[in-house]
C-alpha cells in the first residue's frame, strides 16, 4: 500500500508535496499490511463492519435514532442484533454528524461540497436527503470502499437526483491534487465530516487537518469523531482534552467546540450506553481563507495594483 501524501501549506496552483504519516513507512509496515488480508485478518474492513453492525442493529430498535437501509447488505447474515434501550455513543454521534451535515448543507446556495472522511463503508451518499447540486466526496480505504461499492450497488443504492458521489482513495499520493482533480473547489463552500478514517497516529490527524484547512473556504465546518488516545489524556479529563483540542484546532485556523455525547442523547430523548467510549464529538469552524481564496485576493490585489500603475502613468 502506498503511503498518503500530504501538503505544506501553499497557493493552491503550485502545492509543495511532502512525506506522509498517515501509514507506516514501507520499511516499517505493520505485518498485517504485507500479508494477504481477509474478512478475517483485515483490521480496517472489520471496524467498517462493526461500524454497519451498530447501524444495523439501531434501524432494527422500536424508535431508532436514524433508518441505514443499505447498512444490512454490509455485514454478516448471521450478526448479533442487540437491541437494548440505551444508544450506543457511536450511532448519537452518526444521528448528530447526519443532522449537522442537512442543516448546514440546506442553508448552502449553489454548489454544494461534503467531503467525508469514512471507513469506508459510509451510507451518507445513499440514505441522506442531500439538496440539489450536491457533490459528495467519499476519502477512504480503496479496497474497503470497492467491496461495500459493490454490495451497494447489488441492493440498488443510489445517491439523490442531480447530486454527485465521487471516491478519493486514502491511499492516493496526493490527496488534495486528487480532490482537486475530481474536481473540488476552494472558492465553493465545503463541509467535512470525519467518522471511521483509521487514523493511526497524531501526525495522521494533523495532516488531515492541514487538508481541511487549505481546502475549506472561512466559515466553513469540520465535525465528527476523533480518537481520544489523540488527546494524550483520560477521556474523563474533559478540561484538559478541551485545551488540548482547541490548541490542536486553532493552530490550523479552526474554532473548535466539543460536543458530550450525553448531551446528544438528552437532546432526542434517549439515554447513552453505560461504558467507555474512546471517541471525541467535535465541531469546529474555518476561521483562515482556503488557498483558493488566498490565490484569488492575490490576484485581485495584483489587479488593482497593475491598474494603479497604468492610471498613474497616463496622468505623466
Amino acid at each position: 500500500m502506498e503511503g498518503l501524501m500530504g501538503f505544506v501549506r501553499s497557493p493552491a496552483t503550485t502545492p509543495i508535496v511532502r512525506r506522509s504519516l498517515f501509514y507506516a513507512s514501507k520499511s516499517k509496515k505493520n505485518s498485517w499490511l504485507r500479508a494477504k488480508l481477509n474478512a478475517e485478518n483485515d483490521p480496517l474492513l472489520q471496524a467498517a463492519t462493526s461500524a454497519a453492525s451498530l447501524r444495523f442493529q439501531e434501524m432494527h430498535r422500536p424508535e431508532p435514532l436514524f433508518v441505514d437501509p443499505y447498512a444490512g447488505c454490509l455485514v454478516h447474515p448471521d450478526v448479533q442484533m442487540d437491541l437494548k434501550e440505551c444508544s450506543h455513543q457511536y450511532c448519537l454521534a452518526t444521528k448528530f454528524i447526519d443532522d449537522k451535515l442537512l442543516s448546514t448543507v440546506n442553508h448552502i446556495d449553489g454548489l454544494k461540497q461534503i467531503v467525508l472522511l469514512t471507513d469506508g463503508m459510509d451510507t451518507r451518499p445513499y440514505r441522506l436527503n442531500w439538496p440539489t447540486s450536491t457533490v459528495i466526496f467519499d476519502i477512504s480505504s480503496e479496497r474497503i470502499f470497492k467491496k461495500s461499492a459493490e454490495k451497494l450497488q447489488g441492493v440498488g443504492a443510489k445517491v439523490p437526483r442531480n447530486c454527485l458521489f465521487l471516491h478519493v482513495p486514502l491511499e492516493s499520493s496526493d490527496i488534495q491534487h486528487s480532490l482537486y482533480a475530481k474536481g473540488f473547489n476552494g472558492n465553493q463552500p465545503s463541509i467535512w465530516a470525519i467518522q471511521g478514517l483509521p487514523v493511526m497516529t497524531l501526525a495522521n490527524f494533523k495532516e488531515i487537518l492541514l487538508v481541511a484547512s487549505s481546502l475549506a473556504m472561512s466559515g466553513c465546518l469540520f465535525l465528527g469523531e476523533l480518537p481520544a488516545w489523540l488527546a494524550e489524556t483520560e477521556i474523563g479529563t474533559k478540561p484538559s482534552t478541551e485545551k488540548w483540542t482547541n490548541k490542536l484546532f486553532m493552530s490550523n485556523g479552526f474554532r473548535v467546540d466539543l460536543v458530550g455525547y450525553d448531551d446528544v442523547a438528552k437532546s432526542l430523548g434517549k439515554e447513552e450506553s453505560p461504558g467507555e467510549y474512546k471517541n471525541i464529538l467535535f465541531v469546529a469552524e474555518q476561521l483562515q481563507f482556503s488557498d483558493h481564496q488566498m490565490e484569488t485576493w492575490r490576484r485581485e490585489l495584483q489587479r488593482v495594483e497593475e491598474e494603479g500603475d497604468e492610471e498613474g502613468f497616463e496622468e505623466l
